[in-house]
């Protein structure tokens, strides 16, 4: 049975020790400005996978990834030590796609803004097509459609 408290303080324990670890132990030149953005262990606490997010270009992303998978069995050995477990997860690094995705989602909420104020503005400007008014009035009593000296229709619009 898995127990989900368990697995997610094992998360957070492993995203201190995995974080600490590259900020300070790691001197591989391919690594780049990497940060550990979420763990999620599994429910028999057999694995765990770790995103993390890369400042720069896609070539930075490219080698910050290839240095995380060469250092993957001694950042499994950190862990192994500073949990004291019976079993050491095996870790996975997955890059977190979840800043693009963000600054994507801002930049078309940003168009949707522009389109709006675009179709406000020509709403504002706009004229009507006919008439500026085009429902019918009630009449006035003085008004030519009623003829009061007709004895047949005694006042009635004809």
């Amino acid at each position: 049975m898995a127990d989900h408290a368990r697995a997610a303080r094992l998360a957070d324990r492993i995203k201190v020790i995995v974080a600490t670890r590259l900020e300070r132990g790691i001197r591989d030149p391919r690594l780049g400005f990497v940060t550990i953005t979420d763990v999620r262990v599994t429910g028999d606490l057999q694995h765990a996978t770790i995103f993390y997010t890369v400042y720069g270009t896609e070539e930075e992303l490219a080698d910050t990834a290839a240095a995380l998978a060469s250092a993957t069995g001694m950042l499994r050995t950190e862990v192994g030590k500073n949990l004291k477990v019976r079993l050491t997860p095996s870790l996975e690094f997955v890059h977190d796609a979840l800043p693009d995705n963000i600054n994507q989602i801002d930049r078309l909420l940003q168009e949707a803004r522009a389109r709006d104020a675009e179709a406000a503005e020509r709403a504002r400007r706009a004229d009507y097509a006919g008439e500026p008014d085009p429902y019918i009035k009630p009449r006035d009593e003085g008004d030519d459609a009623f003829d009061k000296d007709s004895s047949a229709g005694g006042g009635q619009p004809r």
